[in-house]
Order: C-alpha cells, then sequence, then structure tokens
C-alpha cells in the first residue's frame, strides 16, 4: 500500500470516528458547533493521527503529498463537511499553502507558511471585490497600493472574502501600477490582521454555513505593508496567482467529491432499505437510474480529475484542464447531490440525513473560484485558439 493510499485509508477511519459525529450533530454549521475551538480540538486529533497538513511541506511539518496523491486524501476528509478543517486542508487556507511554498521566499516563509502548516493560524486570500471590481475577472482590480518609504500604502474594499473573520493574516491583492483592466500591475501583500487600518465590516449572509471565519466585506485604509511583506515580485501578481488558481479549483473538486460520494452512499443505502410497489427502491428502474447516473457523474470527475493533477504534477500550469475539470465537477457533483435527495424522498430534504446540507454546501461551487459560464468561455477561445490560430475576446 502506497503512502497515499495508507493516508486515505487513516482519514477515512478518523473523520468516521471523530468528524462526523459533530458535523451531523450541527449539521454541517461550523459556528454553531464550535468555530475555531473545534477547529483546535480536531486538529489537535489529527496532529495526533498523523493526518494533518497532508499537502503541506515537509520541513514545516507538513506531509508533502504532491497533487495527485492529495486526491484520494482529500475526497476522504471532504465526506464530512468539518473533515477539511480538521486536517487543515480547508480553504482558503490550503491554497494559501501551496502558494507560500510556491512564492514565498526568506522570512516569510517562517513568519508565514510555517504556522499556517502547523495550524497555529488561520489566512484569508483577499482579492474579491464589490462591483466594478475584481472577481472572476482579476484584472478588474481596483484596490490600490501606494509606494513609500520602505513599503507600501493599501486602500482596498474587499468582500466575500472566505475566513477573513479570525484569521491571523491576509494575502491582499492589490494594484501598484496601471488601471482596472491592465493585464499587469497587480501585486500580492503579506498583511497581519491585527495591522492598523484593517476592519472586518461583515459577515456577507451566504447560503452555505461550514466554512470558518465567513464569507466577509473587508476594508484597508491606509494599511502600511513593508518592502518585505511583498509576495513575489512588484506588477506580476496575476501571473503569481495562477499559482494558487489552478491546484485551487482542483482541491476543491476533491474534497466536494468526498461529499457528493456520502450523499450518494446515503442515498443508496435508503434505496435499498426503502420497500414500495412491491418492491425495495433500489429495485425500480427509475430509482436505478439516478444511482447509476451518479456513479457515472463519481467516476467521471475523478478521472478528469487525476488527468490534470498528472500535469500540475509535472510542472505544467494545466488551464485547459483545471478549468474542464472545475466546471464539470461543480455542475456533476451538484448532480449528484440533488438525485440523492430525490432518492431519499421527504427525508432527503430534512436535517435526518445528511444529503440536504451536502447540497446546500455544493451548491456555491458553480460560482467560486470562476462560474461554470467564464470557464465555458475560455475553453471556447482556447479550442478556437487551437484549431483555427484565430484569437477571440475573452480570458484566456
Amino acid at each position: 500500500m502506497s503512502t497515499a493510499d495508507d493516508l486515505a485509508r487513516r482519514t477515512r477511519a478518523f473523520v468516521a470516528e471523530h468528524v462526523l459525529p459533530v458535523d451531523d450533530t450541527y449539521d454541517g454549521d461550523v459556528v454553531a458547533a464550535g468555530g475555531d475551538d473545534l477547529r483546535l480540538r480536531l486538529q489537535a486529533k489529527a496532529r495526533e493521527a498523523g493526518l494533518l497538513t497532508p499537502h503541506g511541506p515537509v520541513e514545516h511539518g507538513g506531509l508533502g503529498l504532491g497533487m495527485v496523491d492529495r486526491a484520494a486524501v482529500f475526497e476522504e476528509a471532504g465526506y464530512s463537511l468539518f473533515g477539511p478543517l480538521a486536517l487543515n486542508v480547508a480553504a482558503p487556507d490550503e491554497g494559501n499553502v501551496h502558494l507560500l511554498d510556491k512564492v514565498a521566499r526568506g522570512t516569510q516563509r517562517e513568519r508565514y507558511l510555517a504556522p499556517l502548516v502547523r495550524g497555529d493560524v488561520r489566512s484569508a486570500f483577499a482579492m474579491t471585490e464589490p462591483a466594478p471590481g475584481a472577481g472572476a475577472d482579476p484584472a478588474a482590480l481596483t484596490s490600490r497600493a501606494s509606494k513609500v518609504d520602505g513599503g507600501w500604502l493599501l486602500d482596498a474594499h474587499k468582500h466575500l472574502i472566505t475566513g477573513a473573520d479570525g484569521a491571523g493574516f491576509f494575502i491582499v491583492f492589490a494594484r501598484t501600477s496601471g488601471e482596472p483592466g491592465d493585464s499587469g500591475g497587480a501585486t500580492m501583500f503579506l498583511v497581519p490582521a491585527d495591522r492598523a487600518g484593517i476592519e472586518v465590516v461583515r459577515h456577507v449572509t451566504t447560503m452555505d454555513a461550514s466554512m470558518l471565519g465567513g464569507h466577509c466585506e473587508l476594508r484597508l485604509r491606509g494599511v502600511f505593508v513593508p518592502d518585505e511583506d511583498v509576495l513575489g515580485e512588484v506588477d506580476l501578481g496575476l501571473r503569481y496567482v495562477q499559482v494558487r488558481l489552478g491546484p485551487a479549483r482542483m482541491t476543491h473538486v476533491m474534497r466536494w467529491t468526498g461529499a457528493a460520494r456520502r450523499a450518494h452512499e446515503v442515498a443508496v443505502q435508503y434505496a435499498a432499505s426503502r420497500t414500495m410497489f412491491g418492491s425495495s427502491l433500489a429495485g425500480l428502474g427509475l430509482a436505478q437510474q439516478l444511482i447509476a447516473d451518479n456513479e457515472i457523474d463519481l467516476a467521471a470527475t475523478r478521472a478528469l480529475l487525476q488527468q490534470a493533477c498528472v500535469i500540475l504534477d509535472q510542472g505544467g500550469r494545466a488551464s485547459k484542464e483545471t478549468s474542464i475539470v472545475k466546471t464539470f465537477a461543480a455542475e456533476a457533483l451538484h448532480r449528484v447531490a440533488d438525485r440523492a435527495m430525490q432518492l431519499c424522498g421527504g427525508l432527503g430534504v430534512s436535517a435526518d440525513l445528511p444529503v440536504a446540507k451536502i447540497a446546500r454546501e455544493i451548491r456555491p461551487f458553480r460560482i467560486y473560484d470562476g462560474p461554470s459560464e467564464v470557464h465555458r468561455w475560455s475553453i471556447a477561445r482556447r479550442a478556437v485558439r487551437e484549431i483555427t490560430g484565430t484569437r477571440t475576446g475573452g480570458p484566456a
């Protein structure tokens, strides 16, 4: 058995014993379940079990898994809505660990990456802005960083910043040159959350409830950031952000595959035990179609994910592949959860089974990390260029 297979097996057992009972008791609501206190308790257990931060660099206490090896482990963590939190593989921290490991230099690694890998702090990635600012189009960035002696002053209005409430530091995306719409001129900054001028304005109320720290509106007014806390090079932020986005989309797919699989398994168990019209529900043709289509969507998601992760592990950007996987998986996994609800009838929309909460949490995945429509635009643009040699408008 490979190291990744063993970690996946142990993760499955850990989640079943320590995480699922809490998740189900509180219907996937992380605040009701204890918030950061819950995180610390579960991560302490994961640390004892040798499962904490499987994707993190070994030098800082992680297990060093590449993208391919992460897939099965993250899927098992995602089987519970709180599993990613327990193993320190939840968004946005997981993606920030990946970004910092690839881009952070010198003392940045000890000050920001190491405590994040250990689970000592949480973090947030502050790129999205209210309209007409950055969102699915990062080039629309309006936040500004002005050069001053020894560093920069940040002025930014951000929203839908996952994990912002209670984060130890932010990775802030701001414009250092050019104008909104320009393909260059953006820079990433490492900003401790206790720095003067930062305000978490509010939690934006959303349909999901399992993301610790909420999805927040954030303001930065004249926040000073020293030169040594520039992440990567000035004006090259849009290039560096791609280091994070492709892999982060894939790890989202891994986690949500686990959640969708649980909804499917619960529904199959229910259908096999429910008798109606002289047969088990699972013996009826229309129910069998729902079950079979779920199996197909889960298998196809894993196959596409594997292909993209191989390219990422080989050092490729896999821009086309990750867009295809993200688009297909976000829709396929939503279909899986929706069919599972249908199979379970009235109980499927109740809190007596975990299916409804899983459907609730999966639905936003079709929007964040790039809406399906934006990815389709990008995929089509590449196809036209590759087949005809003709460039069209839209995202790369």
